[in-house]
């Protein structure tokens, strides 16, 4: 059998499934939809290998519909077009009132002419459509097909997950369960998958089709030598790509400008998406710069305009002077941490009121409310400040910003210690 064991090992019902309770568990919005047998056009959009296309595939299965596919890779205008007219001569007959499937994979690959194309169906009602997508769809599909979809985040399986998925391969797997196979360390596996369940599996496959003994012993050193004897095998489907951004992430985060720059060069020359690269920039002057260098978020976002302008092989120089700016400014993710603090206290405490001087009076009702009655004006005092709190009462002293150690936030802490002599001492 010339299948692959992700393949051979692809869920055929929800029960199947693995992963993603938050979406088919018990009780969870997909799984109601699909026990409904209503379902709506949305977007999956999640790392790759953790079951997106399987899942379209499930609720085509289970609601019994027809179930149609494109790839954004290599389908067109005319492939679309070809499906909807498909569709809509199977669609809503005397003898076929199932509403069609249209499973488009990498989404975001699709062109505005494209997705634009796909509009009239998803509308009318023609087609159910599903799209996958690895990247964020409130960047890459049009905002017309997006307010037509609801958007799913699948999320990378967890441990217990992907130890689920390799005890059932072993004992399930047409090929596998007749082997006689001892998986003694499961470390290096689980490090190497990432949470994909089809990059786990290939790994699995590669490491026991290498082995031709009568009994099979997997440790974490073995499947580190069968990665390094051929590394490429286990990246199917153009995983890597995401190992390759984190590696260039961290060497800005890292400081190592020789380092980031080899990693630009690795996904310029794979043909990665230029946008992808320079989006990623911005994330990272924002949440590994940030304050300590507020012109890094600038730069970066200059670097995404002028790309869009100049385009490609041009761009790869821009590309190239943002990261190694990035690389080489100092590093503070203060405003990341401070943004996480304050949302960990939100969730925590609930909608605490606004203070009665904070809230605006615009009728005469909140007015005599005493609603913005004790609200001083801080343009009316010496040096446009005067002490007063801003904060709920019940977490009045509650600090989330904390500057860190750079001349840039050292300055900002001065001035704020001049203001605010109790808080920033």
């Amino acid at each position: 059998m010339n299948q692959p064991l992700a393949e051979r090992m692809r869920p055929k019902s929800l029960d199947e499934y693995i992963g993603q309770k938050h979406l088919v568990g018990e009780g969870a919005v997909l799984r109601k939809m699909i026990d409904s047998g209503r379902v709506p056009s949305f977007l999956l959009w999640g790392p790759p290998g953790v079951g997106k296309t399987t899942l379209a595939q499930i609720i085509a299965n289970t609601l019994d519909t027809p179930f149609y596919t494109l790839s954004a890779i290599n389908s067109g205008v005319k492939d679309v077009r070809e499906v909807i007219e498909t569709a809509k001569r199977s669609a809503g007959t005397m003898f076929d009132t199932r509403t069609p499937i249209l499973f488009i994979d990498e989404i975001h690959r699709f062109s505005k002419s494209q997705q634009d194309s796909l509009l009239g169906a998803v509308e009318t009602g023609v087609i159910t459509l599903i799209g996958a997508t690895t990247e964020n769809p409130s960047f890459e599909v049009i905002r017309p097909l997006l307010s037509r979809c609801q958007v799913y985040v699948l999320k990378s399986l967890d441990k217990e997950d992907l130890l689920t998925l390799i005890n059932r391969a072993l004992s399930e797997d047409i090929i596998l369960k007749d082997k006689n196979i001892e998986v003694k360390e499961t470390d290096a596996l689980l490090r190497f998958s990432g949470g994909d369940a089809r990059k786990l599996l290939n790994i699995l496959d590669l490491v026991i089709s290498a082995d031709e003994s009568d009994r099979i012993v997997i440790t974490d050193e073995v499947v580190t030598e069968r990665l390094q004897e051929n590394p490429a095998a286990y990246d199917k489907g153009g995983e890597m790509h995401y190992d390759i951004i984190s590696a260039f992430i961290k060497s800005i985060r890292g400081s190592d400008p020789d380092a980031a720059i080899y990693w630009l060069a690795r996904m310029v020359a794979g043909g990665e998406d230029p946008k992808f690269i320079a989006r990623r920039l911005l994330i990272s002057a924002a949440e590994d710069i940030g304050l300590a260098n507020p012109n890094a978020l600038l730069l970066a976002n200059a670097c995404f305009d002028a790309l869009q302008k100049i385009g490609w092989p041009e761009g790869r120089i821009i590309l190239s002077e943002t990261t190694i700016y990035l690389a080489t400014s100092p590093k503070s993710n203060s405003g990341y941490e401070a943004i996480d603090k304050a949302l960990a206290l939100v969730e925590k405490t609930g909608n605490l009121p606004v203070p009665l001087h904070l809230r605006n009076a615009p009728t005469k009702l909140m007015k005599e409310l005493d609603y913005g009655k004790e609200y001083k004006y801080a343009h009316s005092f010496e040096g446009n400040f005067v002490e007063q709190d801003y904060l709920p009462k019940e977490i009045l002293d509650q600090r989330f910003w904390e500057p860190q150690d750079n001349p840039a936030e050292a300055r900002i802490l001065e001035s704020l210690r001049k203001l605010w002599k109790k808080r920033y001492k």
